[in-house]
């Protein structure tokens, strides 16, 4: 068994049972309007696993996370709703799973070379339909103030899903012409200073966001481009990196600062908020869109990176802080997902689910607030029937061309089952023994492997997961021969020269 370093052990894991789903609405029922607290949630780019402090970085310095986090419960095996970012972030909206809101990837074209590609792929959507209600719209018809700083990424104007106000947020899914100006087509940043870092001014934008809402109760969902490349630095900083010792883990300098400018904003918008007396009327959640970026950070213990589906790409850093109301020092190692916080959050402000929309997760508000609270057992679902080219550094890909071929994922208890569908493959691993998914089970354990795909199947069918079987016309089995092996060859020449 892979051992986890001694860093994730600060905040004690607490002991878990069985829960049945509670309807939403239970837990916020009986609170008035003017009771409902605030909400701010901060959602990173490609921020990884490991990225954090709390989550065991040897080089990033995320002090005011690591501060915010100790102070909540902290969730170990959360998990984005998809390995990259407009997917990804469409479940965060929506609540539900790719099949329902159709948003697969980043685009709707082909990625990758066709003639590497056996199967067309599923274009889907690249715009989250109006016929989705989302968390902010309902937070929105229930009197809350609403605003995005940020990223969006899912249609050209955030606003015609529940925001008040939008700072930056487009159909763009990468910074404005990077992290300095100008940001043409950015809504609110055209009048930024030669030298001010995006970072920063996003904030800024956020603390105004509060000052001036302080009367009134607020939902900001602060979506950093931070630490989607391009990699640009933090200038002021690149100094103290560049001298800093590298880690086993972690050495990359630009990075760094970009962290470390994400991490000093979030302190000084939690200074703002204990300055108006709101901290202890506000609720943080806090995460990423998908694993980190594969050149620039590592989620050791955890194979792979953005854009793969082994657990380095899908699971990330997450925790709920609440003073007063959510368990302080907790960490928590149920799996559990980011669809899930469309229920939680209801249930923070009190509000009824619909019977209009279909919600995939679960409230997590019983957990976060009720020490002997746990959720019943239920298995987490991906689906991606599309490509996703290849890094340069290809160690912890399924293939050297691919981060990712069409495929589908289950994991239920400590169970993790994938199915490649070009060659119907399928790989199992038991994350309890094996967190970084080295060995394969699924010709030792036929029987657990049949069982994992007849559960996918069957939720294949129950969301219309469209699989992709038509071949691709362009595909040339001699050319991906080739185009592998010369991938290989690079790559082992890079290694011998390391």
């Amino acid at each position: 068994m892979i051992q986890i370093p001694a860093t994730f052990l600060r905040i004690p894991v607490a002991a878990l049972a069985a829960l049945s789903c509670l309807c939403m609405g239970q837990a916020g029922a009986d609170q008035r309007p003017s009771d409902r607290p605030n909400i701010l949630v901060i959602y990173l780019d490609d921020f990884g696993w490991r990225d954090c402090g709390f989550m065991g970085s040897d080089f990033f310095e995320t002090p005011n996370l690591d501060r915010l986090a100790e102070q909540g419960t902290m969730f170990t095996d959360a998990y984005a709703g998809a390995a990259n970012c407009a997917p990804s972030r469409a479940c965060l909206m929506s609540g539900q799973y790719t099949p329902r809101h159709e948003i697969f990837n980043v685009g709707t074209g082909p990625r990758g070379k066709a003639q590497h590609r056996r199967l067309l792929h599923v274009p889907g959507t690249d715009t989250l339909s109006p016929s989705i209600t989302t968390w902010p719209q309902r937070l929105h018809a229930a009197g809350y103030k609403t605003a995005l700083m940020g990223k969006w990424h899912l249609s050209d104007d955030p606003t015609q899903y529940g925001f008040d106000i939008n700072v930056g947020g487009s159909h763009s899914g990468s910074p404005p012409k990077g992290y300095y100006p100008p940001h043409p087509n950015a809504p609110g940043l055209n009048d930024a200073p030669e030298d001010e870092y995006l970072t920063d001014r996003l904030s800024d934008e956020a603390v105004k966001f509060i000052r001036g809402s302080a009367d009134q109760t607020w939902m900001l969902y602060l979506t950093h481009f931070a630490v989607h490349t391009p990699l640009i630095a933090k200038r002021e900083l690149v100094a103290k990196y560049e001298s800093k010792p590298a880690g086993e883990l972690h050495q990359h300098v630009a990075m760094a600062t970009m962290i470390e400018a994400v991490d000093r904003g979030i302190g000084r918008i939690m200074r703002t908020i204990n300055e108006l007396d709101l901290d202890q009327n506000t609720v943080v959640l806090f995460s990423s869109d998908n694993g980190g970026y594969g050149p620039a950070t590592d989620m050791h213990p955890l194979k792979g990176y953005k854009g793969t589906y082994y657990e380095g790409g899908i699971r990330v850093p997450m925790f709920v802080r609440w003073p007063g109301h959510v368990i302080a020092g907790r960490r928590i190692d149920t799996p559990v997902s980011q669809l899930d916080w469309y229920p939680t959050i209801l249930d923070i402000a009190g509000l009824e689910r619909s019977d209009d929309q279909t919600l995939d997760g679960v409230s997590l508000w019983p957990m976060l607030t009720e020490p002997s609270q746990t959720l019943a057992s239920r298995a987490l679902f991906w689906h991606f029937p599309a490509y996703l080219q290849g890094y340069s550094n290809v160690d912890e890909q399924r293939d050297p061309l691919f981060r990712t071929r069409p495929c589908g994922i289950i994991r239920q208890g400590d169970w993790k089952l994938h199915e490649y569908f070009e060659s119907g493959d399928l790989e199992l691993y038991n994350l309890k023994d094996d967190i970084g998914e080295s060995e394969n089970l699924a010709d030792s354990m036929p029987d657990k492997a049949s069982e994992l795909h007849k559960a996918m199947i069957r939720w294949r069918e129950q969301t219309d997961a469209p699989v992709p079987s038509t071949a691709n016309p362009k595909f040339d089995t001699a050319a991906e021969a080739k185009a592998i092996a010369d991938v290989q060859r690079k790559a082992a020449k890079n290694k011998r020269n390391r």
